[in-house]
């Protein structure tokens, strides 16, 4: 396109952002951040190229998802099976994420980015969980969007400890056996009070949760591509929603 300058425009680039209606647009999302390996293995480049890459999308997605106005974004860092990978894998994983805190807190502080990590953190080394704690403890005051990161996380384990604490609770004489409900076991959770996940992406072509937010993917709608995590851009999370918005959500009844 040519202007009246005689200089070429640039054509505009439509991302699907002036279609969303912002005032459905999915509390709690959750991502299965999928597919490092294969993107990397594609371009005949080691997993670890895959993972800093991984690490590069995070960052740009927290900050499109305040953007869009979505409270909570809980994504799956590192899971409880994912100890099998090689001992080299795991450790640069455990270095790429003391790395990404150090480099990005000050901007996740002025995005206004809440932080929490979620998982049973106990098997970490001590500096990783120092630099969660000082992480976490930083960011404490902010108000604006809710960062899960699960590391070491299994839905079974969550709800295993959850039941344990519970049962502790009870054997105290905290908490009555006939006073537990689903809101009170809900209570339990890492991820309590944010518990309800609307809606769950998962890049990397696999169609499964892997373990993943069991108790609070009851009624959340499920979003796949066959993306790789690193190709996941802000325009893929506006198709999310925007796929989330045009279906009817009726949590077991009819409309």
């Amino acid at each position: 396109m040519i202007n009246f300058l005689g200089k070429k425009k640039k054509e505009e680039r439509h991302t699907g952002i002036e279609l969303l209606d912002t005032n459905n647009i999915p509390r709690h999302v959750a991502i299965i951040m999928d597919g490092n390996g294969r993107w990397a293995k594609r371009r005949s480049m080691p997993r670890s190229y895959g993972h800093r890459a991984g690490a590069d999308t995070l960052k740009k997605i927290v900050a499109a998802a305040g953007e869009l106005g979505i409270k909570v974004l809980t994504v799956y860092a590192f899971s409880t099976e994912n100890w099998k990978r090689p001992d080299e894998e795991v450790s640069y994983i455990m270095k790429l994420m003391k790395e990404y805190l150090s480099k990005n807190l000050l901007e996740l502080n002025e995005h206004n980015v809440r932080l929490h990590f979620i998982g049973d953190l106990s098997r970490l080394s001590p500096s990783l969980r120092q630099a969660f704690d000082e992480a976490e403890r930083n960011m404490a005051g902010n108000t604006g969007l809710i960062l899960n990161v699960a590391v070491n996380y299994g839905g079974r384990l969550e709800l295993t400890q959850a039941m344990q604490k519970l049962a502790s609770d009870v054997k105290a004489g905290r908490l009555e056996p006939e006073d537990i409900t689903e809101d009170s076991l809900a209570s339990y959770l890492y991820t309590a009070p944010e518990n309800d996940v609307d809606l769950l992406i998962r890049p990397g072509a696999d169609k499964r949760v892997s373990n993943f937010l069991l108790w609070q993917m009851a009624y959340a709608e499920f979003w796949y591509t066959d993306l790789c995590w690193p190709d996941f851009t802000k325009e893929t999370l506006i198709e999310a929603i925007l796929a989330f918005q045009g279906r009817e959500r009726r949590f077991g009844g009819l409309k």
